[in-house]
């Protein structure tokens, strides 16, 4: 729509803000119900498959972890994938780290709390930006991709909980309502 007073302006992505007044809290510019509904889901299923990956690691279901390789087992949840996965400039790097207490314990850790808060909708600042590292870092244990010279997976991963977080996605068939008005996460809004 063009006016008759001063430059033209350009069109700017408006993306959902929570606005504070008077002790409550309400998400200004939502989505409509099917859009909600369609990131509620997508939020969901990604946190479903962290708390998988979780789940599969710690007890060798037999999916991506051999039965009685599992982390109860004495097995090492990084040790396959940087060990024996890494290639391109940070092989190296990955090889050493592979098995390590850190490598398993952060990588575990990781997918436990990235997965409780995606599928809870809880967290969502701290759970997008750590799962968009976490696919960051998977991404660049295979440099190259094995299909596309730049990109696979991981990189779309890792713009799906980008977005989620940003969207406010937690709010939606989620706990995130309820999580922003606790006394914790007002004391420390970056906890959203």
């Amino acid at each position: 729509m063009a006016t008759t007073h001063g430059p033209a302006r350009t069109s700017r992505l408006h993306l959902p803000r929570l606005h504070h007044e008077a002790g409550t809290t309400e998400l200004v510019g939502a989505p409509g119900l099917a859009a909600r509904t369609v990131l509620a889901a997508t939020r969901i299923v990604v946190g479903w498959t962290f708390l998988w990956a979780f789940v599969d690691k710690v007890f060798g279901l037999g999916y991506a972890t051999p039965s009685g390789k599992g982390w109860i087992d004495g097995g090492s949840p990084t040790a396959g994938f940087l060990g024996h996965g890494a290639d391109g400039p940070f092989k190296g790097l990955y090889n050493d780290l592979a098995g390590t207490a850190f490598a398993d314990w952060a990588f575990m850790l990781g997918l436990l709390g990235i997965g409780i808060a995606m599928t809870l909708g809880i967290g969502m600042r701290i759970a997008g930006a750590s799962g968009a590292l976490l696919y960051v870092l998977m991404w660049s244990v295979v440099l190259p991709p094995e299909n596309n010279p730049i990109v696979d997976e991981h990189i779309l991963g890792a713009l799906i909980v980008g977005a989620l977080a940003l969207l406010g996605a937690g709010r939606y068939f989620g706990l995130g309502t309820w999580w922003t008005s606790t006394t914790l996460v007002k004391k420390y809004p970056w906890l959203t």
